[in-house]
């Protein structure tokens, strides 16, 4: 970013703060206005804009097993969960006054979130990344369990939480808890501005910046403002306007990789071992030259709807892409399948399987060529806004798709890193198969079973 637009952007985030101040120094500005409908209605919708990016920044981690993403999903999660508290807090929705556990809960949900949000600007390591996805579930059980203990609680009004009157100002620990907030959001603010970006990344990167500059000056206005004055509903309007930030700046990203901006360096660009398999119908060219396109449409859906369930339900494997008849499936590609050898064995045995049993409903149906080869591989964005993959790129994936090439009709071939990883598979050795690309013969053996 230009100069000249950080201090705009610096400005206009200084805008909410400069306007408390004001309120603050002039308290006949900070005016009354109790609203219960339009206070229930705002801080609902801000926790329903922070679910949708829970959910959509949750989704995106489990699927690039990212433990940065994850943790941002558990930041939008914490705030939502607690902000509906906060708004079942309005007098008349669900108790007939106020309650100091739904009234707390805004507070609370934002220090939370904001330590998850401080933990997401740290550039983990690879082991420690993968340490994180293996507790997610447990994490986010933790989380939800949290907040259903608060709700309850609230709801008795037991303990801590008995109090029928909060009070008109945060005092005392409230204080304490908003200063450590506000402290981990300004963390977390300093590390996501420092964090190496990808290609397209720098605007999504900035927001969440900008949203946690918003969220501390609302961790701010918490200690500051007075109930149901001017400066009390500010933090309301900026806590809506830091998820909504974030939202908008995902939606404008690539629709294939919206959150490839917060990726872990090792998610983005890293090295891995893994199995990848091709497959393709030999004769396709002339199968389409005689039939209609809506026939040829057909003939792939079945066979793509008998085939890709097996390989990604019972064997693990992550379908790359799908371009024609041609069909490229990955293995271990988040790093969590040693045995990834035999599991690309054993899918492309799977395809073979049942795809002969479609096309022995239709002879004249090209069949299944198949090709599995291991190797270490990039793995991770590539392409930029406008256009942008998560894929795998390397001499072992280009070899996988000689391979299958070379494959016999009906057939799997399998490269030599394939097979000595498979001891007790029965093969064939291919003698002196060459293939497009490699000055010399490759090894190759046709797989028969495992």
């Amino acid at each position: 970013m230009s100069p000249r637009r950080w201090a705009f952007g610096v400005l206009l985030l200084s805008v909410p703060l400069i306007g408390l101040v004001v309120l603050i120094a002039r308290p006949s500005w900070d005016v009354t206005w109790q609203h219960h409908p339009a206070h229930f209605w705002l801080v609902l919708g801000a926790a329903a804009l922070s679910t949708a990016l829970a959910y959509a920044t949750g989704t995106t981690a489990r699927r690039r097993n990212d433990a940065r993403v994850f943790l941002v999903s558990l930041a939008f999660l914490s705030a939502a969960g607690f902000l509906g508290l906060h708004a079942l807090a309005t007098p008349g929705v669900l108790l007939e006054g106020p309650n100091a556990g739904f009234v707390l809960a805004t507070p609370v949900g934002l220090l939370v979130a904001a330590g998850f949000a401080a933990a997401s600007g740290t550039e983990l390591a690879a082991r420690h990344g993968a340490a994180v996805m293996r507790r997610a579930s447990v994490l986010r059980g933790a989380v939800l369990a949290v907040m259903l203990l608060w709700g309850v609680v609230s709801v008795a009004g037991a303990g801590p939480l008995a109090d029928s009157a909060p009070p008109e100002r945060a005092s005392g620990p409230l204080v304490w808890l908003a200063v450590a907030g506000i402290s981990l959001y300004a963390f977390a603010v300093v590390r996501y501005l420092r964090l190496p970006s990808h290609p397209g990344s720098v605007t999504l990167l900035t927001a969440m910046a900008a949203a946690f500059v918003l969220l501390a000056e609302a961790e701010l206005a918490v200690i500051l403002g007075r109930n149901w004055h001017a400066s009390w509903w500010e933090w309301h309007l900026l806590m809506l306007a830091a998820f909504a930030l974030v939202a908008v700046s995902a939606h404008r990203q690539w629709h294939e990789e919206r959150f490839a901006g917060l990726y872990l360096a090792d998610t983005a660009h890293g090295m891995r071992e893994i199995s990848v398999l091709f497959a393709d119908l030999q004769g396709f060219t002339s199968f389409s030259e005689r039939h209609r396109p809506q026939d040829v449409t057909a003939m792939l859906n079945e066979y793509f709807s008998t085939a890709i369930p097996p390989v990604v339900e019972q064997y693990g494997g992550t379908v790359d892409r799908l371009v024609g008849d041609a069909l490229m499936v990955t293995f271990n590609r988040a790093g969590d399948q040693p045995d990834h050898a035999e599991r690309a064995a054993r899918a492309a045995l799977a395809i073979q399987s049942v795809t002969a049993t479609v096309a022995a409903r239709h002879p004249d149906w090209p069949r299944f060529r198949v090709g599995v080869n291991t190797g270490e591989v990039a793995i991770g964005l590539l392409g930029t806004t406008g256009g942008r993959t998560f894929t795998v790129i390397g001499d072992a994936v280009n070899l996988a798709a000689r391979l299958e090439s070379a494959a016999p009709v009906g057939g799997v071939l399998i490269g030599g890193s394939t097979a000595r990883l498979l001891p007790g598979a029965r093969t064939e050795p291919v003698d002196d198969l060459r293939v497009k690309g490699k000055a010399e013969p490759v090894e190759a053996y046709r797989l028969l079973g495992l």
